[in-house]
């Protein structure tokens, strides 16, 4: 579905129109190959320029072809709505005429950037990048952090781990993999944009880009603190597990020992040979205090020596 949007810097939102014009920004969600064709046409590209626009696994980078600009990036997705993949792929292309964004699906950062009021046009193509970066990045952040608080609340409650605990933190640890490689990724397309060569840069834009270089770094460090902490907690889990198995081990060996007492008792009695007591009408009574005195024993010991 291909949208067109037009601001100038005194509207205070984003106004719909019916087709492009000089100026104005393009927005294909839930691309397809026919969407692809037609901003292709637009802009003078082939469709193969722009397919891989809907890659779902498109790495970050930077391209100039025929006067426009691509950028491919990613964008975190709703972890309630995400299996598998916790990203997604977000383009965006400057064209000497047009802005224009490409997302194979829907995308709620676009939508609500879209939606928020700001004071720049869609003629000022280096600011609409800029800024949209800077609100992938935010999302990041917040993605990040609110992982980061599930893995500090599991950490209070370790004693009581289970192994749907270390499924849902294996999940948690591959979100935040996800996030950190598509950040670096991101890292080295901000770090391109400086140099003048992709979009032109006054000096308000060269402040804000650094903002945003800082506010990656700043979001990829939370990311890798938040990995060190799951891996820690997964230590933490592996030592509990094994203790828990110990002590199941030797609670079963005991039961076992205490257990093969009256087991061999029983064995020897039921040989056809001359026994103790063979003779003695109390010889079944005397056996089984026997047995359960040895047994009680055994389990005095046992308990005395923590096994059970």
């Amino acid at each position: 579905m291909i949208q067109y949007f037009f601001k100038t810097a005194k509207d205070e939102s984003f106004i719909p129109i019916p087709s492009a014009k000089d100026g104005c920004w393009i927005h294909v969600e839930e691309a397809l190959a026919a969407d692809l064709d037609q901003v292709g046409l637009l802009i003078g590209l082939e469709y193969s320029d722009l397919q891989d626009s809907l890659d779902r696994y498109e790495i970050a980078r930077i391209e100039h072809i025929k006067n426009n600009v691509l950028i491919f990036s990613r964008c975190p997705i709703e972890l309630d709505n995400a299996v598998g993949l916790y990203t997604e792929t977000l383009t965006m292309i400057i064209t000497p005429c047009y802005f224009i964004t490409i997302s194979p699906q829907k995308n709620g950062i676009l939508r609500g950037f879209l939606n928020k009021p700001n004071t720049f046009a869609t003629t000022q193509r280096s600011k609409l990048v800029i800024h949209l970066c800077m609100r992938v990045i935010q999302e990041f952040t917040m993605q990040i952090r609110k992982v980061r608080y599930y893995v500090l609340m599991q950490e209070k409650e370790i004693i009581s781990v289970d192994s749907e605990d270390i499924t849902i933190l294996t999940r948690q640890e591959e979100i935040l993999n996800q996030y950190l490689s598509s950040l670096e990724p991101m890292e080295l397309v901000l770090k391109e944009l400086p140099s003048g060569k992709y979009i032109p840069l006054q000096d308000k834009d060269q402040a804000l880009l650094e903002d945003v270089f800082h506010s990656l770094k700043q979001s990829e460090t939370i990311c890798e603190n938040a990995l060190k902490s799951i891996r820690s907690l997964r230590d933490s889990y592996q030592i509990i597990f094994t203790n828990n198995l110990h002590k199941t081990i030797k609670l079963l060996t005991a039961l076992t020992i205490i257990f093969n007492i009256p087991t061999i008792v029983s064995s020897v009695y039921g040989m056809n040979i001359a026994l103790p007591f063979a003779d003695n009408m109390h010889a079944f009574a005397i056996i089984l205090s026997l047995i359960f005195g040895f047994s009680l024993l055994f389990l005095w010991f046992f308990k005395r020596k923590m096994w059970l």
